[in-house]
């Protein structure tokens, strides 16, 4: 038993996390990738773009974000007047680990004549040195609307870097980022699990390597592997992205069956983001309570970034995509 989980013992984290919630008229948003008994009692589920719009929008006093850090700053750049917490501020990102923004200016610098086209997996920092953010569900679409002759750096994500250029043909200075999530997967194992459910499909993240999603009937954003576990032939999918995701979809399908994509020893646990798992009941108790750990953001330093920001929201369009299930 740790210290925070002896502290708690006897109290009904549910409950109080209700009452909470109410008496400061929070909300709480999670990400796909967060644990179940997180996605359970969130306001709201979805993917980055979904949650950036619902942060956007939300009416209430106190964002508490199930997620990584760089979406608590997300929803902090969007919102400023709001109180956003996060129930582990250790939980960053490999992605934004691998893009130090004095390393990206410099990469920016060198390129004058390129913008940079950024995924929103990176640092408030970062947003604030870029063109325009995109989010896995939105990068084509905005993409769609840079002009051909255009030069584009694009990062940190070098594998969903490297997958739109090879389904837009559009050429990209790719950051050399990666997920160690997505790079975890295993093509051998992969192609082992598919020989014994052979009329299975595999649905992938664009985060994964060029070589997990060439075995794809369908790539895409977290979102989208949820709407493609719908309307998909056949009742057993394969799923190639953190397996926090198929809590949603054995939810919405129960009738359906989900397999995750396995690492090198056969296991898709091993696959677990290690940061998303720093969130629990008890952390997201006790940052309700006590509205710490809190996201505190230099204005300049949030005008710079929301910049970026409004114009993925701005080129994105629509509303709330319809990967966000709600609250089950």
């Amino acid at each position: 038993m740790n210290a925070i989980t002896g502290t708690l013992a006897g109290l009904d984290l549910r409950a109080e996390i209700d009452r909470l919630r109410k008496e400061k008229n929070a909300v709480i948003l999670a990400h796909y990738y967060q644990r179940p008994e997180l996605q359970d009692l969130a306001d709201f589920v979805g993917d980055s773009l979904d949650l950036s719009r619902k942060a956007q929008a939300t009416d209430a006093d106190v964002i508490a974000f199930c997620g990584v850090r760089f979406m608590a700053e997300t929803a902090k750049i969007l919102s400023p007047d709001k109180i956003v917490v996060l129930p582990d501020m250790d939980a960053g990102c490999s992605l934004e680990d691998s893009c130090p923004p004095a390393a990206f200016a410099a990469f920016r610098a060198a390129h004058p004549d390129h913008i940079a086209l950024t995924y929103i997996n990176c640092s408030a920092e970062v947003k604030g040195l870029s063109d325009i953010i995109v989010t896995s569900s939105s990068a084509e679409k905005i993409l769609s609307q840079i002009p051909k002759d255009q030069k584009i750096i694009f990062g940190p994500d070098k594998h969903l870097g490297g997958y739109l250029a090879r389904k837009t043909g559009r050429e990209m200075l790719l950051w050399p980022g990666v997920c160690i999530v997505h790079e975890a997967f295993s093509e051998t194992e992969l192609l082992k699990l598919k020989a014994q459910h052979p009329a299975a499909p595999i649905a992938a993240h664009p985060e994964c390597p060029a070589h997990i999603v060439e075995h794809a009937d369908y790539v895409g954003s977290t979102s989208g592997i949820l709407d493609y576990a719908k309307s998909m032939p056949g009742d057993t999918l394969i799923v190639a992205t953190e397996p926090h995701i198929m809590h949603q979809m054995e939810l919405a399908l129960p009738h359906k069956h989900f397999i995750g994509a396995p690492g090198a020893d056969g296991n898709c646990n091993c696959n677990i983001c290690p940061y998303m798992a720093l969130n629990t009941m008890e952390k997201l108790y006790i940052a309700l309570r006590d509205l710490e750990p809190r996201i505190e953001m230099e204005e300049g330093l949030r005008l710079r970034a929301k910049k970026s920001l409004d114009r993925m929201l701005d080129m994105a369009g629509g509303t709330v995509g319809q990967g966000d299930l709600g609250r089950p």
